[in-house]
């Protein structure tokens, strides 16, 4: 008994078909918009197919479907015959732009992701942040609080209003030496009161 695989009536039927798809193809890379047409009319459904299966979407698959064809009517002087069918050829472009699609779409949502995540996490450091200081401006405020009048002043007119030691001490009418040796106390204190090691 002998095969009669890749022969027969179904396999002829094929070639014929492919043979007309050639044609059709080859009018359309001389600009002929007929010709186009039927051949769009006879190759969509299978791309469309194909592009259905990887994006799972009908309206994405219909967007990939039409730009497989665009290249297909951009490219069809560059089909080869003898390297395929020319619905391989038109699938292999779909799967391209479908798998195109999927990754241009993952790496959007990645980026919207990070974007998302950083700005999350930014706004919960602000956050903490802006706690955190206030919560040492009030221990600062309650700790300057238990400072002598002298070391007060001196420490304030020094730290908050940038004066120098010899600055302050022309303020207050003292020695340098007592603004000095107040502000060395008073800095002390307030070490100790913040628990802040020397």
């Amino acid at each position: 008994m002998t095969s009669t695989a890749g022969t027969g009536p179904g396999r002829s039927a094929a070639r014929e078909r492919d043979a007309h798809l050639v044609g059709l193809l080859r009018r359309s890379a001389t600009g002929d918009q007929e010709a186009f047409a039927a051949f769009y009319d006879a190759v969509a459904p299978s791309a469309y197919g194909l592009a259905r299966k990887i994006v799972r979407d009908a309206d994405l698959a219909a967007d990939v479907t039409q730009e497989a064809l665009v290249d297909v009517w951009r490219s069809a002087e560059r089909f080869d015959p003898d390297r395929g069918s020319v619905v391989g050829w038109v699938c292999s472009i779909t799967h391209r732009r479908a798998v195109d699609l999927i990754r241009s779409t993952q790496s959007s949502r990645n980026r919207e992701e990070r974007a998302g995540v950083a700005g999350f996490e930014r706004d919960r450091d602000d956050a903490a942040e802006a706690l955190e200081s206030a919560e040492d401006r009030d221990r600062v405020t309650e700790c300057l609080g238990t400072l002598t009048g002298l070391e007060y002043e001196a420490v304030t007119q020094a730290y908050y209003g940038g004066l120098t030691y010899r600055q302050v001490a022309e303020r207050l009418g003292a020695k340098l030496a007592t603004v000095k040796s107040r502000m060395r106390s008073a800095l002390q204190r307030l070490q100790d009161c913040l628990g802040v090691g020397a």
